[in-house]
């Protein structure tokens, strides 16, 4: 849906400054024009000289060419900004518990990753890449017309391992090393029993600490690790994930209610839209089903969540 808007609103931006430009260089002149001409035959021919009414008239644009001038500038506006700087969306799941929660609106940075065009998604200009601990939006690579959010877990060249709901990770080692990164266990320190927003029986928070990065994450007591359905990579035990060049593993802060890397793999660097950095506004949809108003109207906003940093 996301791909169709932007194709939309592109489409959109072409004509109307097709049209801003036609009138600029040419039909607004040859309005002028025509009205100075209009002028001076009233003038020779010893008529009423035409009233600035009149003259305002003749130099007025159609309402077509009058409405595509006005919108123009608002459309293009919006076109870069959404592109290459900022585009909001909405978190419609729980599986980034308790960092975003169902109702949230965020703001993803585009110009993090570096540049893309809006319709192909080319990237043609290199700014930088995600780093351990960012919370990113991507196009979920077994269907791409649909947006997912996660954080970055592993990055390119990683081994990663999450065994008994614990995180090990091992750096790729880079040139600059005298001796390549070991396993370094993530640390999760139990914070208590979450009673947040959406709150299940047997939900713990953590605070976890990722290399520089802190965040909390939640599990969930009662339910066992599912490593049967985990992503199978060769070379690798059933837990364990070696990230191939160009791509990023990812998991949801909600670890036990979450559809992420460890079930479908890897994220490719071209799917990355960018990093979410802010909530602009969120809502509740706590509506009993007996509710005569239907489900998608929110029963509150949470002022407390609005600003908040990702």
């Amino acid at each position: 849906m996301a791909v169709y808007f932007s194709i939309i609103l592109v489409i959109i931006t072409v004509l109307t400054g097709m049209v801003w430009f036609a009138d600029k260089f040419y039909l607004a002149p040859q309005r002028k024009l025509k009205a100075s001409f209009a002028q001076l035959a009233a003038k020779e021919s010893c008529a009423a000289e035409l009233t600035p009414e009149t003259l305002a008239t003749l130099s007025e644009p159609s309402p077509l060419v009058d409405t595509a001038i006005q919108i123009f500038p608002v459309i293009a506006f919006v076109l870069i900004l959404r592109s290459f700087l900022y585009e909001p969306f909405q978190i419609p799941s729980g599986s980034m518990m308790p960092t975003l929660l169902d109702g949230d609106f965020i703001l993803v940075n585009k110009f993090n990753y570096g540049l893309k065009d809006p319709v192909v998604r080319h990237k043609f200009l290199e700014n930088g890449l995600p780093e351990h601990g960012d919370v990113v939006v991507f196009k979920y690579p077994e269907d791409p017309r649909v947006d997912f959010i996660k954080r970055v877990i592993g990055l390119p060249g990683d081994r990663i391992i999450y065994r008994n709901k614990s995180l090990y990770i091992k750096r790729a080692c880079q040139e600059s090393d005298t001796k390549c990164p070991d396993f370094e266990q993530i640390q999760a320190n139990l914070v208590g029993q979450y009673t947040g927003p959406d709150a299940e029986s047997g939900m713990n928070q953590f605070e976890s600490k990722m290399f520089n990065k802190s965040h909390q994450i939640l599990n969930d007591a009662p339910t066992l690790p599912r490593v049967a359905h985990y992503f199978q990579q060769s070379g690798t035990a059933a837990d364990e994930f070696l990230v191939p060049a160009k791509h990023y593993f990812v998991m949801g802060d909600n670890r036990d209610n979450s559809l992420d890397g460890r079930f479908w793999g890897f994220v490719p660097e071209d799917n990355l839209v960018g990093e979410a950095v802010a909530i602009w506004m969120s809502f509740d949809f706590d509506r009993n089903a007996d509710s005569f108003l239907p489900q998608w109207l929110p029963t509150g906003v949470r002022f407390d969540r609005i600003g908040a940093i990702i």
